[in-house]
């Protein structure tokens, strides 16, 4: 079917962008010029300039063009988000009303966990942590949490770096996997904390986490049995919204229980 090449400055190139993701092959120069009737020297200038930016790729033997890296990366962190954002949402908001802190839930785009979402405590103080603000995988509540439940090559080479420190991160994240909570006392901000667990989907992958955050006075080094049960409580519901099933043998909804949420 021919489509009508529209007059928008990004109407032709992102109608190739959705042609090129919902072909199995790669498309050369020629075809898709024809499939827009458009001349194969705009075609041209638009596919490279998506390939300046990732968004397109050529194959080097045979000329060809197909999706690149960064479209699947945006596609990835759209969707994660739109799902864990949610059917997390409701309960952010319960978990802030629970224990009186700031809330937050995060997710991993490109290699760095992410706050998606965020709701302010009820306390006096508040964050300047905001939707989009990026944290460091080994000095966050929900870095920490990433490095113990997750997989992938940026989690791989920080776990290394932390070998290689020998800082007592390795021994730290081995503690988080066994208990399934982790924190980061004046890590991120002086006197401030922040306790987190994971959150899994339907096929038991990490696809965010939760977090409450607050100054040390409200939660300590050590946090509370509510706090942990409130935080770990609230991930496990979360997760099972995204379809994950706990097929431990003992069920025990306590934080200190060394499941997963």
């Amino acid at each position: 079917m021919r489509h009508k090449v529209g007059t928008g400055t990004l109407d032709l190139p992102l109608r190739m962008l959705e042609h090129l993701a919902h072909r199995s092959q790669p498309a050369s120069l020629g075809a898709i010029a024809k499939e827009f009737a458009a001349s194969k020297a705009t075609v041209y200038r638009h596919l490279q300039a998506l390939a300046q930016r990732g968004f397109v790729q050529q194959d080097a033997a045979t000329g060809n063009y197909e999706v690149g890296i960064k479209l699947v990366v945006l596609g990835e962190a759209a969707r994660g988000r739109f799902d864990i954002v949610r059917a997390g949402h409701d309960e952010l908001i319960a978990l802030r009303d629970k224990t009186q802190q700031a809330a937050t839930v995060c997710g991993m785009v490109q290699d760095a966990p992410v706050v998606l979402d965020l709701m302010q405590g009820h306390t006096v103080i508040e964050f300047g942590t905001r939707p989009g603000t990026r944290l460091a995988l080994e000095s966050s509540a929900h870095g920490k949490a990433w490095l113990a439940f997750s997989a992938g090559a940026a989690i791989a080479q920080a776990l290394v770096r932390a070998q290689a420190a020998r800082s007592g991160l390795v021994q730290e994240i081995a503690k988080i996997r066994k208990r399934g909570w982790s924190t980061a006392p004046d890590e991120v901000i002086d006197g401030v904390n922040a306790l987190a667990a994971p959150v899994f989907d339907h096929s038991a992958r990490m696809v965010g986490s939760i977090a409450i955050v607050g100054a040390t006075q409200f939660i300590p080094r050590e946090p509370s049995r509510a706090q942990i049960e409130a935080v770990v409580g609230a991930a496990r519901r979360v997760s099972r919204a995204l379809g994950w099933k706990d097929n431990s043998a003992s069920r025990r909804e306590g934080a200190s229980n060394g499941t997963k949420p």
